[in-house]
């Protein structure tokens, strides 16, 4: 549907991010996008270890300044943009002191989870709203990668649902092989909880593990792709029992034109 709108929330990017699976999907998917005639706006997380020098990363002063309150504790939103000039393409990032400023992902020094990892996500979820509120720029689709983005989906179908910039947005999951072994924070759910967002929205983050976490973003979601060739089994039932709309992995070389035909699937089934 060329002259829609498709917003993506990535984990990870290349080149501000190491080569993986999902930063070349998250630097190569809306560029061909864009190409073909959709406009784009594409937001990852501002992590510490990004050479904001290298990578020209500049604050952009209009978008930034308000404070987004996570357990009674206010933390500034600061908002970066930088350009991949190949792809004349712009990269918002959602950048924090208290969350983003460490020199590591997801992980510390000895591979062990970020405590706060919970609220990270929250943050990065709600920053990601807040600021495209803020442009005034109206989705069509919202793309969302990996388990980072996986709050987004619950906030737009909840909280931000008649928001006139968010009520016509679809909303697309991509899910990865980048399982973590424990859960987040079991204060998540109470962190989550406001008028808009009740107990039974998130009974199913209980206990929020990796693969719960996925639950709740599937249940909030209008269409899944598979990202990585092999995820987890209880991942792929509910997903089949969810009878969402969904894409099976694609190879490097078709991936984009698939994703293309699978957002118009989604449009149109949903509208």
């Amino acid at each position: 549907m060329a002259g829609s709108k498709v917003l993506f929330v990535s984990q990870e990017i290349t080149p501000y991010l190491p080569e993986s699976e999902m930063s070349l999907i998250g630097r190569n998917l809306p560029q061909g996008i864009q190409e073909k005639g959709r406009e784009i706006r594409t937001f990852m997380p501002k992590f510490g270890c990004i050479n904001e020098r290298r990578n020209q990363l500049h604050e952009v002063i209009r978008l930034s300044g308000m404070n987004i309150i996570i357990d009674d504790n206010d933390h500034p939103l600061i908002i970066k943009v930088a350009s991949i000039q190949a792809a004349r393409m712009q990269i918002y990032f959602i950048d924090n002191e208290d969350y983003f400023q460490r020199k590591y992902i997801l992980h510390d020094e000895k591979g062990v989870l970020f405590e706060d990892n919970d609220e990270r996500a929250i943050f990065f979820a709600r920053g990601v709203a807040e600021t495209v509120k803020k442009l005034q720029w109206a989705p069509n689709l919202i793309h969302c990668h990996s388990w980072f983005s996986a709050l987004l989906p619950l906030y737009v179908k909840k909280v931000y649902h008649d928001d006139p910039i968010f009520q016509r947005a679809k909303i697309i999951l991509s899910i990865y092989n980048n399982e973590f072994p424990k859960p987040l924070n079991k204060a998540l759910k109470k962190k989550l909880l406001q008028d808009e967002i009740s107990e039974k929205d998130l009974a199913v983050i209980e206990d929020p593990t990796y693969i719960n976490l996925y639950k709740l973003a599937i249940t909030m979601s209008d269409g899944i792709i598979i990202g990585s060739e092999h995820i987890n089994s209880e991942i792929t039932s509910y997903i089949k029992k969810s009878r969402k709309p969904m894409l099976a992995h694609q190879p490097a070389e078709r991936y984009i034109d698939a994703y293309s035909d699978f957002y118009d699937h989604v449009l149109n089934k949903s509208n």
